[in-house]
């Protein structure tokens, strides 16, 4: 990957990158659910039925409440980032991805900064994010914009068996 590429991040345009959306949730899925079966032994969904779920209730990702950001680089989306309410006051960020074939070059970072500020523009107060503890360089870029480790928060989506796999984290806007 040439690291000199220009990262373009927007939020997304319906219809028009509704496959780059399906595409981005179903390697993310897959690949978080390799991962937690190699390093934990369970398998927590199938993704192209949890993808289709998320399509069909994609609104909550958009605004006034949410946001859907995509990332291009030369023309490829490489990555995306989610931001739905909790609350008037607490976001979510949700379906955080970047391409392997396009990590370390910022555009995980620049995800993370658009959907913080629309949580900001949002009026949120704070934001959650639940992530497999494996994801040990996201929890990286994480804790370097101030979000900080917490118990699981009551709106979690996530199963409770499998929680003890992963990692909560807020940040104090």
């Amino acid at each position: 990957m040439n690291t000199n590429s220009s990262i373009e991040i927007r939020d997304a345009i319906l219809p028009e990158d509704l496959e780059h959306i399906k595409k981005l949730w179903t390697d993310y899925l897959t690949w978080g659910n390799d991962n937690m079966q190699l390093n934990y032994g369970v398998h927590p969904h199938n993704p192209k039925p949890q993808v289709e779920k998320d399509i069909e209730m994609i609104a909550k990702f958009l605004p006034p409440n949410g946001r859907l950001i995509l990332a291009f680089i030369d023309g490829n989306a490489c990555g995306i980032g989610c931001l739905k309410s909790i609350n008037d006051e607490i976001g979510e960020i949700k379906r955080m991805y970047v391409d392997p074939s396009f990590r370390k070059i910022g555009a995980g970072r620049a995800i993370l900064n658009a959907l913080l500020n629309a949580a900001k523009e949002t009026g949120y107060k704070k934001v959650r994010l639940d992530s497999p503890k494996f994801m040990e360089a996201a929890h990286s870029l994480y804790r370097s914009f101030g979000f900080q480790p917490i118990s699981a928060y009551p709106e979690v989506e996530i199963p409770a068996e499998f929680r003890q796999y992963l990692l909560f984290m807020e940040i104090e806007l």
